[in-house]
């Protein structure tokens, strides 16, 4: 059975429905974010990058981030309005933070303490509540809310 091995909470502002987690070491992705996002996926990869929809235009998500050493328990689709998976390379061990409105923010996710293949669930819930709140007073904290879980590709 898989062991959580860290956990992590991150505020992240959302922009234009979007925010991204990309390689922290970015200077050799050939393709950097916010460049060829796909508005119409859930979650979309590039080397090194992970991008992610809302269903808000502009507000703050609450992102829970778990690594785990194994693929982590599933998690039950009726609690969540989307979930998508993928594989992710890390050449460093760090995730960096990015946003459509003010580009890399300052926190980090540690995957590990070097680089590695991963794999990657993306799940999230409350994207009807950003997105009327998008249509009515325009932005909130914490109403839309993700859990991305990450654990080694290869185990």
């Amino acid at each position: 059975m898989a062991k959580l091995v860290r956990q992590q909470q991150v505020d992240v502002l959302v922009g234009f429905y979007a925010f991204g987690l990309q390689e922290s070491d970015d200077v050799d992705l050939p393709v950097p974010f916010p460049d060829d996002f796909d508005f119409d996926a859930f979650l979309s990869t590039h080397p090194g990058r992970l991008d992610i929809t809302s269903g808000g235009h502009t507000h703050t998500a609450t992102v829970s981030v778990e690594v785990w050493d194994g693929p982590p328990p599933g998690q039950d689709p009726a609690g969540w309005d989307e979930q998508a998976e993928a594989d992710f390379v890390s050449t460093s061990g760090d995730v960096a933070v990015w946003s459509m409105h003010v580009g890399r923010s300052d926190d980090l996710i540690t995957l590990a303490d070097a680089g590695g293949s991963w794999r990657v669930r993306v799940s999230c819930a409350g994207r009807a509540a950003a997105a009327a709140l998008s249509e009515g007073e325009g932005t909130g904290h914490g109403v839309e809310r993700y859990l991305i879980q990450f654990w080694p590709a290869h185990s």
